[in-house]
């Protein structure tokens, strides 16, 4: 039954459309929070029971191939956001690590193992293992998921944040789908998103702090 096309269409419309735009709204804090950890419980639930995925670093990583491939998206996105902060707002240009040094190596700490993490295991393992069958094109089966995982950051109400998330939705299904490790896209995605808290554009994730005071 939860293999079923119905079902998987159910749960993906409760999980990446209904919950995320609900998070936009106004109710209480706490029954987002609840419904949040209910959610990822649900999805741990499954891939461990129905679809049998071994939580843990497979062997024969590509790793070399993997690190080249940053080496030039992260030259890029490096330049890109430089210029823009730079353009936009030069004061914030790397602010937090110069002023808040300390604060900023708990962010990166928390961004990185208590934020990618998750987001990786729900919008890249769950969302491709439950998902893929259903959509035959690899174009719009990305398009698709960095749609939903832009949409998971609409409760922010930032038009930049949701062009940003789905620019790295972009990247992080494609990496998911061609290396096939949550560990490698999860380093990715930590790596990316550190450098934004880095070079100033921190405070549009909503992280205090991370802006000029």
């Amino acid at each position: 039954m939860m293999r079923s096309i119905t079902y998987r269409l159910a749960e993906f419309f409760l999980l990446f459309v209904v919950m995320p735009i609900s998070f936009a709204l106004h109710y209480p804090f706490v029954i987002k929070a609840i419904l949040a950890v209910i959610g990822f419980g649900y999805i741990i639930w499954v891939l461990k029971k129905v679809e049998r995925i071994s939580f843990k670093v497979k062997s024969g990583i590509p790793w070399r191939e993997f690190w080249k491939r940053i080496l030039i998206t992260f030259s890029i996105i490096i330049l890109l956001t430089s210029v823009f902060v730079y353009i936009r707002a030069p004061e914030k240009l790397f602010y937090a690590p110069i002023h808040h040094f300390s604060f900023f190596l708990l962010i990166v700490l928390f961004y990185s193992l208590l934020s990618v993490w998750p987001q990786e295991i729900i919008y890249r393992t769950f969302f491709m293992q439950r998902y893929t069958s259903l959509i035959k094109s690899k174009s719009l089966l990305i398009f698709i998921n960095a749609i939903v995982f832009s949409l998971a950051h609409t409760f922010f109400r930032n038009a930049l944040v949701t062009i940003i998330t789905f620019l790295g939705g972009l990247l992080f299904a494609f990496s998911y789908l061609k290396f096939r490790s949550t560990t490698l896209v999860s380093i990715e995605h930590a790596i990316y998103g550190n450098w934004l808290f880095t070079v100033g554009m921190g405070e549009m994730l909503a992280f205090p702090g991370m802006d000029v005071s």
